[in-house]
Protein backbone atom coordinates (compact mmCIF):
# COMPACT_ATOMS: atom_id res chain seq x y z
CA UNK A 1 0.00 0.00 0.00
CA UNK A 2 2.81 2.40 0.42
CA UNK A 3 4.08 2.59 -3.10
CA UNK A 4 -0.03 2.91 -4.30
CA UNK A 5 -0.27 5.98 -1.87
CA UNK A 6 3.48 7.05 -2.97
CA UNK A 7 2.47 6.96 -6.91
CA UNK A 8 -1.14 8.22 -5.81
CA UNK A 9 0.50 11.55 -4.11
CA UNK A 10 2.53 11.70 -7.53
CA UNK A 11 -0.39 11.91 -9.45
CA UNK A 12 -2.78 14.33 -7.09
CA UNK A 13 0.22 17.06 -7.10
CA UNK A 14 0.53 16.68 -10.91
CA UNK A 15 -3.33 17.13 -11.25
CA UNK A 16 -2.97 20.20 -8.68
CA UNK A 17 -0.65 22.05 -10.30
CA UNK A 18 -2.51 21.51 -13.57
CA UNK A 19 -5.33 23.93 -11.20
CA UNK A 20 -2.74 25.94 -9.53
CA UNK A 21 -3.98 28.83 -12.39
CA UNK A 22 -7.32 28.93 -11.14
CA UNK A 23 -6.33 29.80 -7.37
CA UNK A 24 -4.64 33.00 -9.14
CA UNK A 25 -7.34 34.76 -11.08
CA UNK A 26 -8.32 37.82 -10.41
CA UNK A 27 -11.72 36.73 -9.95
CA UNK A 28 -12.77 33.40 -7.72
CA UNK A 29 -14.43 31.14 -10.04
CA UNK A 30 -17.77 29.87 -9.51
CA UNK A 31 -18.89 26.76 -8.29
CA UNK A 32 -19.89 25.69 -11.62
CA UNK A 33 -16.70 26.99 -13.04
CA UNK A 34 -14.57 25.38 -10.32
CA UNK A 35 -16.22 22.44 -10.99
CA UNK A 36 -15.87 22.19 -14.80
CA UNK A 37 -12.42 22.55 -13.98
CA UNK A 38 -12.23 19.56 -11.92
CA UNK A 39 -14.82 17.72 -14.47
CA UNK A 40 -12.05 18.47 -17.21
CA UNK A 41 -8.80 17.13 -15.80
CA UNK A 42 -10.18 14.09 -13.11
CA UNK A 43 -9.32 12.24 -15.56
CA UNK A 44 -5.68 12.39 -15.13
CA UNK A 45 -5.74 12.28 -11.28
CA UNK A 46 -7.95 9.16 -11.32
CA UNK A 47 -6.37 7.33 -14.38
CA UNK A 48 -3.46 7.62 -12.60
CA UNK A 49 -4.40 6.34 -9.52
CA UNK A 50 -6.05 3.22 -11.13
CA UNK A 51 -2.93 2.72 -12.82
CA UNK A 52 -1.08 2.89 -9.89
CA UNK A 53 -3.45 0.57 -8.22
CA UNK A 54 -3.20 -1.68 -10.83
CA UNK A 55 0.78 -2.00 -11.45
CA UNK A 56 0.82 -2.43 -7.80
CA UNK A 57 -1.25 -5.06 -7.20
CA UNK A 58 -0.30 -7.02 -10.56
CA UNK A 59 3.73 -6.43 -10.46
CA UNK A 60 4.23 -10.21 -10.73
CA UNK A 61 3.16 -9.36 -14.11
CA UNK A 62 4.70 -6.26 -14.99
CA UNK A 63 8.54 -7.73 -13.93
CA UNK A 64 8.01 -11.06 -15.24
CA UNK A 65 10.85 -12.38 -17.07
CA UNK A 66 10.28 -15.63 -18.05
CA UNK A 67 6.85 -17.69 -18.55
CA UNK A 68 5.38 -21.05 -19.66
CA UNK A 69 3.20 -21.43 -22.97
CA UNK A 70 -0.39 -22.02 -21.92
CA UNK A 71 -0.64 -24.03 -25.25
CA UNK A 72 2.71 -26.27 -25.37
CA UNK A 73 4.19 -25.77 -21.78
CA UNK A 74 7.68 -24.55 -23.52
CA UNK A 75 9.11 -22.16 -21.55
CA UNK A 76 9.48 -18.74 -22.91
CA UNK A 77 11.70 -15.83 -22.61
CA UNK A 78 10.49 -11.93 -22.38
CA UNK A 79 11.37 -10.57 -25.83
CA UNK A 80 10.12 -7.20 -25.12
CA UNK A 81 7.79 -4.51 -22.74
CA UNK A 82 4.90 -3.11 -24.96
CA UNK A 83 2.96 -0.26 -24.01
CA UNK A 84 -0.95 0.25 -23.94
CA UNK A 85 -3.22 3.35 -23.79
CA UNK A 86 -6.60 2.66 -22.56
CA UNK A 87 -9.68 4.69 -22.04
CA UNK A 88 -11.36 3.36 -18.58
CA UNK A 89 -14.30 5.60 -16.60
CA UNK A 90 -12.08 6.93 -14.84
CA UNK A 91 -9.89 8.78 -17.13
CA UNK A 92 -6.92 7.41 -19.66
CA UNK A 93 -3.58 5.63 -18.64
CA UNK A 94 -0.96 3.67 -20.29
CA UNK A 95 0.12 0.24 -18.82
CA UNK A 96 3.90 -1.37 -19.31
CA UNK A 97 3.22 -5.30 -20.31
CA UNK A 98 5.61 -7.68 -20.52
CA UNK A 99 5.42 -9.38 -24.06
CA UNK A 100 6.49 -13.32 -24.56
CA UNK A 101 6.12 -15.48 -28.36
CA UNK A 102 6.35 -19.28 -28.81
CA UNK A 103 8.10 -20.55 -31.95
CA UNK A 104 5.73 -23.57 -31.68
CA UNK A 105 2.81 -22.30 -31.05
CA UNK A 106 3.36 -19.65 -32.96
CA UNK A 107 1.30 -17.01 -30.88
CA UNK A 108 2.59 -13.86 -28.85
CA UNK A 109 1.02 -12.58 -25.28
CA UNK A 110 1.43 -10.39 -22.64
CA UNK A 111 -0.14 -12.10 -19.66
CA UNK A 112 -0.92 -8.79 -17.92
CA UNK A 113 -3.71 -7.96 -20.34
CA UNK A 114 -4.99 -11.52 -18.99
CA UNK A 115 -4.60 -10.82 -15.04
CA UNK A 116 -6.31 -7.35 -15.92
CA UNK A 117 -8.62 -8.66 -18.58
CA UNK A 118 -7.68 -5.77 -20.79
CA UNK A 119 -10.10 -5.44 -23.93
CA UNK A 120 -8.90 -5.88 -27.11
CA UNK A 121 -9.45 -2.10 -27.94
CA UNK A 122 -8.65 0.86 -26.56
CA UNK A 123 -12.05 1.38 -24.84
CA UNK A 124 -12.04 -0.83 -21.86
CA UNK A 125 -14.98 -2.58 -20.98
CA UNK A 126 -16.39 -0.55 -18.31
CA UNK A 127 -16.46 2.06 -20.90
CA UNK A 128 -18.44 -0.36 -23.38
CA UNK A 129 -20.83 -0.60 -21.18
CA UNK A 130 -21.85 2.26 -20.39
CA UNK A 131 -21.89 3.01 -24.17
CA UNK A 132 -23.86 -0.50 -24.47
CA UNK A 133 -26.70 1.37 -21.80
CA UNK A 134 -26.70 4.40 -23.39
CA UNK A 135 -27.12 3.21 -26.76
CA UNK A 136 -30.07 0.90 -25.81
CA UNK A 137 -32.04 3.93 -25.26
CA UNK A 138 -30.72 6.55 -27.69
CA UNK A 139 -29.15 7.21 -30.89
CA UNK A 140 -25.53 5.99 -31.32
CA UNK A 141 -24.10 10.01 -31.76
CA UNK A 142 -26.23 10.67 -28.82
CA UNK A 143 -24.88 8.07 -26.69
CA UNK A 144 -21.55 8.40 -27.67
CA UNK A 145 -21.86 11.87 -26.53
CA UNK A 146 -23.59 11.67 -23.51
CA UNK A 147 -20.83 9.24 -21.77
CA UNK A 148 -17.52 10.97 -23.98
CA UNK A 149 -18.72 14.36 -21.93
CA UNK A 150 -18.99 11.87 -18.91
CA UNK A 151 -15.60 10.46 -18.58
CA UNK A 152 -13.95 13.38 -20.56
CA UNK A 153 -13.21 11.56 -24.05
CA UNK A 154 -14.07 11.84 -27.78
CA UNK A 155 -16.07 8.93 -28.48
CA UNK A 156 -17.61 8.12 -31.76
CA UNK A 157 -20.82 7.39 -32.62
CA UNK A 158 -19.17 4.35 -34.60
CA UNK A 159 -17.58 3.09 -31.69
CA UNK A 160 -21.25 3.01 -30.12
CA UNK A 161 -22.60 1.02 -33.14
CA UNK A 162 -19.78 -1.50 -33.38
CA UNK A 163 -20.36 -2.24 -29.22
CA UNK A 164 -23.77 -2.84 -29.34
CA UNK A 165 -23.71 -4.83 -32.56
CA UNK A 166 -20.86 -7.23 -30.88
CA UNK A 167 -22.53 -7.79 -27.91
CA UNK A 168 -26.31 -8.08 -29.03
CA UNK A 169 -24.78 -10.83 -31.57
CA UNK A 170 -23.86 -13.00 -28.50
CA UNK A 171 -27.63 -12.05 -26.59
CA UNK A 172 -29.22 -15.40 -27.49
CA UNK A 173 -32.55 -15.64 -26.08
CA UNK A 174 -31.05 -18.55 -23.28
CA UNK A 175 -29.41 -15.54 -21.79
CA UNK A 176 -31.69 -13.02 -22.03
CA UNK A 177 -35.18 -14.53 -20.70
CA UNK A 178 -34.65 -15.31 -17.21
CA UNK A 179 -34.10 -18.95 -15.97
CA UNK A 180 -36.77 -21.27 -14.52
CA UNK A 181 -35.47 -20.54 -10.91
CA UNK A 182 -36.27 -17.00 -11.04
CA UNK A 183 -39.70 -17.48 -12.82
CA UNK A 184 -40.50 -19.95 -10.29
CA UNK A 185 -39.27 -17.74 -7.31
CA UNK A 186 -41.52 -15.07 -8.68
CA UNK A 187 -44.73 -17.25 -9.24
CA UNK A 188 -43.97 -18.34 -5.61
CA UNK A 189 -43.74 -14.73 -4.57
CA UNK A 190 -47.07 -14.00 -6.45
CA UNK A 191 -48.91 -17.11 -4.25
CA UNK A 192 -51.22 -15.86 -1.72
CA UNK A 193 -51.46 -19.33 -0.44
CA UNK A 194 -49.01 -22.52 -1.01
CA UNK A 195 -52.02 -24.12 -3.27
CA UNK A 196 -53.00 -21.12 -5.21
CA UNK A 197 -52.53 -20.71 -8.85
CA UNK A 198 -51.70 -16.89 -9.75
CA UNK A 199 -52.94 -16.21 -13.57
CA UNK A 200 -50.04 -15.72 -15.70
CA UNK A 201 -50.60 -14.09 -18.91
CA UNK A 202 -49.05 -14.74 -22.74
CA UNK A 203 -49.90 -11.84 -24.62
CA UNK A 204 -48.89 -11.70 -28.20
CA UNK A 205 -48.86 -9.15 -30.90
CA UNK A 206 -47.16 -7.10 -33.26
CA UNK A 207 -45.36 -4.15 -34.45
CA UNK A 208 -44.29 -2.43 -37.62
CA UNK A 209 -40.91 -0.97 -37.92
CA UNK A 210 -38.82 0.51 -40.16
CA UNK A 211 -36.15 -1.27 -42.16
CA UNK A 212 -33.85 -0.78 -44.91
CA UNK A 213 -31.70 -3.49 -47.03
CA UNK A 214 -27.80 -3.71 -46.36
CA UNK A 215 -25.68 -1.54 -47.96
CA UNK A 216 -22.02 -0.42 -47.71
CA UNK A 217 -21.19 3.14 -46.35
CA UNK A 218 -20.65 4.82 -49.69
CA UNK A 219 -23.60 2.76 -52.18
CA UNK A 220 -27.31 3.76 -51.86
CA UNK A 221 -29.30 1.47 -49.44
CA UNK A 222 -32.74 1.36 -51.33
CA UNK A 223 -36.42 2.03 -50.60
CA UNK A 224 -37.17 1.24 -46.50
CA UNK A 225 -39.96 -1.15 -45.92
CA UNK A 226 -41.88 -1.64 -42.88
CA UNK A 227 -41.73 -5.29 -41.18
CA UNK A 228 -43.36 -6.62 -38.29
CA UNK A 229 -41.70 -7.45 -34.91
CA UNK A 230 -43.46 -9.90 -33.40
CA UNK A 231 -43.36 -9.90 -29.75
CA UNK A 232 -44.96 -11.73 -27.07
CA UNK A 233 -44.84 -10.31 -22.80
CA UNK A 234 -45.11 -13.24 -20.41
CA UNK A 235 -46.53 -11.31 -16.80
CA UNK A 236 -48.13 -12.29 -13.82
CA UNK A 237 -51.60 -10.84 -13.31
CA UNK A 238 -51.80 -9.55 -9.57
CA UNK A 239 -54.16 -8.01 -7.56
CA UNK A 240 -54.92 -4.15 -7.96
CA UNK A 241 -55.24 -4.76 -11.69
CA UNK A 242 -50.93 -4.63 -10.90
CA UNK A 243 -48.37 -6.72 -12.97
CA UNK A 244 -45.33 -8.97 -12.09
CA UNK A 245 -43.07 -8.75 -15.25
CA UNK A 246 -41.68 -12.19 -16.34
CA UNK A 247 -40.25 -11.67 -20.06
CA UNK A 248 -40.27 -10.01 -23.38
CA UNK A 249 -39.12 -10.93 -26.33
CA UNK A 250 -39.17 -9.43 -29.70
CA UNK A 251 -38.07 -9.99 -33.18
CA UNK A 252 -38.77 -8.75 -36.98
CA UNK A 253 -39.66 -12.44 -37.87
CA UNK A 254 -41.98 -14.76 -39.45
CA UNK A 255 -44.91 -16.60 -37.54
CA UNK A 256 -43.03 -20.00 -37.58
CA UNK A 257 -40.02 -18.59 -36.05
CA UNK A 258 -42.09 -17.04 -33.24
CA UNK A 259 -44.06 -20.24 -32.54
CA UNK A 260 -39.96 -21.81 -31.87
CA UNK A 261 -39.12 -19.02 -29.84
CA UNK A 262 -42.14 -18.65 -27.89
CA UNK A 263 -42.35 -22.86 -27.42
CA UNK A 264 -38.60 -22.99 -25.92
CA UNK A 265 -39.32 -19.98 -23.43
CA UNK A 266 -42.44 -22.21 -22.20
CA UNK A 267 -40.10 -24.92 -21.25
CA UNK A 268 -39.21 -22.29 -18.32
CA UNK A 269 -42.14 -22.01 -16.89
CA UNK A 270 -44.19 -24.77 -14.42
CA UNK A 271 -47.35 -24.30 -16.38
CA UNK A 272 -49.41 -26.75 -13.61
CA UNK A 273 -48.50 -24.02 -11.15
CA UNK A 274 -50.23 -21.07 -12.67
CA UNK A 275 -53.77 -20.47 -15.18
CA UNK A 276 -52.95 -19.26 -18.01
CA UNK A 277 -54.69 -16.49 -19.75
CA UNK A 278 -53.52 -16.01 -24.06
CA UNK A 279 -54.20 -12.49 -24.74
CA UNK A 280 -54.02 -11.34 -28.39
CA UNK A 281 -56.30 -9.56 -31.68
CA UNK A 282 -57.77 -11.54 -34.16
CA UNK A 283 -55.07 -12.23 -35.99
CA UNK A 284 -54.71 -15.70 -36.74
CA UNK A 285 -51.04 -16.07 -36.59
CA UNK A 286 -51.12 -14.78 -33.17
CA UNK A 287 -53.79 -17.43 -31.77
CA UNK A 288 -52.03 -20.17 -33.68
CA UNK A 289 -48.80 -19.46 -31.69
CA UNK A 290 -50.16 -19.61 -28.41
CA UNK A 291 -52.60 -22.32 -28.65
CA UNK A 292 -50.11 -24.38 -29.80
CA UNK A 293 -47.63 -23.29 -27.44
CA UNK A 294 -49.87 -23.04 -24.41
CA UNK A 295 -52.65 -25.62 -25.49
CA UNK A 296 -54.43 -25.77 -21.86
CA UNK A 297 -54.26 -21.81 -21.73
CA UNK A 298 -57.55 -19.85 -22.00
CA UNK A 299 -57.85 -17.95 -25.35
CA UNK A 300 -59.03 -14.52 -24.56
CA UNK A 301 -59.64 -11.62 -27.12
CA UNK A 302 -58.30 -7.87 -26.25
CA UNK A 303 -61.86 -6.19 -25.53
CA UNK A 304 -61.19 -3.00 -27.21
CA UNK A 305 -59.82 -4.92 -30.37
CA UNK A 306 -63.44 -6.30 -30.39
CA UNK A 307 -65.14 -2.38 -29.14
CA UNK A 308 -63.08 -1.27 -32.75
CA UNK A 309 -65.10 -3.75 -34.88
CA UNK A 310 -68.29 -3.34 -33.12
CA UNK A 311 -67.87 0.60 -33.44
CA UNK A 312 -66.69 0.10 -36.81
CA UNK A 313 -70.10 -1.29 -37.97
CA UNK A 314 -72.31 1.13 -35.74
CA UNK A 315 -70.64 4.16 -37.42
CA UNK A 316 -71.97 2.70 -40.98
CA UNK A 317 -75.54 2.05 -39.53
CA UNK A 318 -78.23 4.77 -39.75
CA UNK A 319 -78.80 5.45 -36.21
CA UNK A 320 -78.00 8.44 -33.92
CA UNK A 321 -74.92 8.51 -32.00
CA UNK A 322 -76.39 8.01 -28.55
CA UNK A 323 -78.25 4.55 -30.17
CA UNK A 324 -75.43 3.75 -32.12
CA UNK A 325 -72.84 3.75 -28.57
CA UNK A 326 -76.24 1.78 -27.14
CA UNK A 327 -76.11 -1.01 -29.49
CA UNK A 328 -72.18 -1.76 -29.00
CA UNK A 329 -72.94 -1.43 -25.27
CA UNK A 330 -75.56 -4.17 -25.69
CA UNK A 331 -73.26 -6.11 -28.24
CA UNK A 332 -70.50 -6.07 -25.65
CA UNK A 333 -72.80 -7.42 -22.83
CA UNK A 334 -73.94 -10.32 -24.88
CA UNK A 335 -69.95 -10.87 -25.66
CA UNK A 336 -69.35 -11.20 -22.02
CA UNK A 337 -71.71 -13.96 -20.99
CA UNK A 338 -70.19 -15.67 -24.10
CA UNK A 339 -73.39 -15.15 -26.27
CA UNK A 340 -71.61 -13.89 -29.74
CA UNK A 341 -74.43 -16.49 -31.31
CA UNK A 342 -77.01 -14.18 -30.15
CA UNK A 343 -75.04 -10.61 -31.51
CA UNK A 344 -74.43 -12.81 -35.07
CA UNK A 345 -77.79 -13.90 -35.31
CA UNK A 346 -78.84 -10.31 -34.69
CA UNK A 347 -76.42 -8.67 -37.18
CA UNK A 348 -77.87 -10.95 -39.67
CA UNK A 349 -81.40 -9.97 -39.40
CA UNK A 350 -80.29 -6.15 -39.44
CA UNK A 351 -80.95 -4.25 -42.60
CA UNK A 352 -78.33 -2.39 -44.42
CA UNK A 353 -78.89 0.80 -45.83
CA UNK A 354 -76.17 0.89 -48.77
CA UNK A 355 -73.66 -1.89 -49.64
CA UNK A 356 -70.87 -0.24 -47.34
CA UNK A 357 -73.10 -0.82 -44.47
CA UNK A 358 -73.46 -4.49 -45.66
CA UNK A 359 -70.16 -5.37 -46.51
CA UNK A 360 -69.29 -4.03 -42.37
CA UNK A 361 -72.00 -6.20 -41.03
CA UNK A 362 -70.81 -9.66 -42.88
CA UNK A 363 -67.20 -8.53 -41.62
CA UNK A 364 -68.55 -8.25 -38.37
CA UNK A 365 -70.06 -11.43 -38.54
CA UNK A 366 -66.91 -13.71 -40.01
CA UNK A 367 -64.77 -11.96 -37.14
CA UNK A 368 -67.16 -13.36 -34.23
CA UNK A 369 -67.27 -16.32 -35.93
CA UNK A 370 -63.84 -16.93 -35.83
CA UNK A 371 -63.15 -15.34 -32.14
CA UNK A 372 -65.73 -17.69 -31.11
CA UNK A 373 -64.47 -19.31 -27.59
CA UNK A 374 -62.19 -16.26 -26.94
CA UNK A 375 -65.09 -14.14 -25.69
CA UNK A 376 -66.76 -14.47 -22.20
CA UNK A 377 -65.16 -11.18 -20.64
CA UNK A 378 -67.18 -11.64 -17.55
CA UNK A 379 -66.32 -15.16 -16.62
CA UNK A 380 -62.55 -13.89 -17.60
CA UNK A 381 -62.81 -11.19 -15.10
CA UNK A 382 -64.19 -13.05 -12.35
CA UNK A 383 -61.13 -15.70 -12.63
CA UNK A 384 -58.91 -12.62 -11.89
CA UNK A 385 -57.97 -12.90 -16.12
CA UNK A 386 -57.28 -9.37 -17.79
CA UNK A 387 -59.50 -8.90 -20.88
CA UNK A 388 -57.44 -5.60 -22.45
CA UNK A 389 -53.97 -6.37 -24.33
CA UNK A 390 -52.48 -2.98 -22.33
CA UNK A 391 -49.73 -5.46 -21.07
CA UNK A 392 -48.24 -6.38 -24.90
CA UNK A 393 -48.89 -3.08 -26.21
CA UNK A 394 -46.97 -1.34 -23.82
CA UNK A 395 -44.26 -3.67 -23.96
CA UNK A 396 -44.46 -2.93 -28.24
CA UNK A 397 -43.78 0.75 -27.72
CA UNK A 398 -41.48 0.69 -24.83
CA UNK A 399 -39.25 -2.31 -26.19
CA UNK A 400 -39.81 -2.06 -30.11
CA UNK A 401 -41.10 1.78 -31.11
CA UNK A 402 -39.05 3.89 -28.49
CA UNK A 403 -35.75 3.32 -29.70
CA UNK A 404 -36.70 1.56 -33.54
CA UNK A 405 -39.23 3.91 -34.37
CA UNK A 406 -37.34 7.36 -33.96
CA UNK A 407 -38.16 10.05 -36.61
CA UNK A 408 -35.14 9.23 -39.80
CA UNK A 409 -34.32 5.69 -38.69
CA UNK A 410 -34.10 2.73 -40.66
CA UNK A 411 -32.69 -0.50 -39.59
CA UNK A 412 -31.21 -3.40 -41.18
CA UNK A 413 -33.21 -6.25 -39.86
CA UNK A 414 -30.23 -7.70 -38.46
CA UNK A 415 -29.28 -5.06 -36.27
CA UNK A 416 -32.92 -3.97 -35.42
CA UNK A 417 -33.56 -7.25 -33.75
CA UNK A 418 -29.88 -6.81 -31.76
CA UNK A 419 -30.95 -3.78 -30.99
CA UNK A 420 -34.37 -5.63 -29.89
CA UNK A 421 -32.63 -8.12 -28.01
CA UNK A 422 -30.67 -5.71 -25.94
CA UNK A 423 -33.65 -4.35 -24.70
CA UNK A 424 -35.37 -7.19 -23.92
CA UNK A 425 -32.48 -7.81 -21.77
CA UNK A 426 -32.62 -4.01 -20.00
CA UNK A 427 -36.37 -4.99 -19.39
CA UNK A 428 -35.63 -8.66 -18.45
CA UNK A 429 -33.18 -7.64 -16.16
CA UNK A 430 -30.81 -9.89 -17.82
CA UNK A 431 -28.54 -7.25 -19.13
CA UNK A 432 -24.99 -8.05 -16.32
CA UNK A 433 -26.20 -11.54 -17.87
CA UNK A 434 -25.48 -10.70 -21.73
CA UNK A 435 -22.65 -8.26 -20.86
CA UNK A 436 -20.73 -10.76 -18.62
CA UNK A 437 -20.99 -13.56 -21.64
CA UNK A 438 -19.80 -10.88 -24.00
CA UNK A 439 -16.57 -10.16 -21.74
CA UNK A 440 -16.29 -13.96 -21.36
CA UNK A 441 -16.82 -14.66 -24.98
CA UNK A 442 -14.45 -11.99 -26.02
CA UNK A 443 -11.67 -12.83 -23.98
CA UNK A 444 -11.98 -16.36 -24.47
CA UNK A 445 -11.42 -15.23 -28.39
CA UNK A 446 -8.11 -14.32 -27.50
CA UNK A 447 -6.83 -17.10 -25.63
CA UNK A 448 -7.22 -14.62 -22.80
CA UNK A 449 -3.50 -13.53 -23.25
CA UNK A 450 -3.28 -12.09 -27.09
CA UNK A 451 -2.32 -8.80 -27.43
Amino acid sequence: MTDIRAHAHQYLDAWLDQLAPVCEQASPPTLRELSARFTATRGDLLGGCLKAFSEALHAHYRHQRQIDCPHCGKRLSRKRVDSKRINTLQGPLVLERPYFYCSCCKQGFHPLDQALELARGVHQYDIQEKLLRHSAELPYDLAAELVGDLVGLSLSNHVAHDTAVAVSAIADQETLIPDAADIQRRIDAAKTHPEDKPVLVAALDGAHEPTRPQAKRDEKRGPGQWKEAKGVRLYLALADNRIEHLASWHQIQDAEAMRRDLAAIAQRIPQDQVRIALLGDGAAWVWNTLTAVFPAGRPILDVYHCKQHLYAVAERLDEAADRATHWVEACLALLSEDRAETVIAGLMGRRATDPAAREAIDALITYLENQKGRLGYASAKAEGMPIGSGGIESANKFIAHVRLKRSGAWWVVENGNGMLRLRCALYNGTFDRVLEKYIKADLADRGGTIG
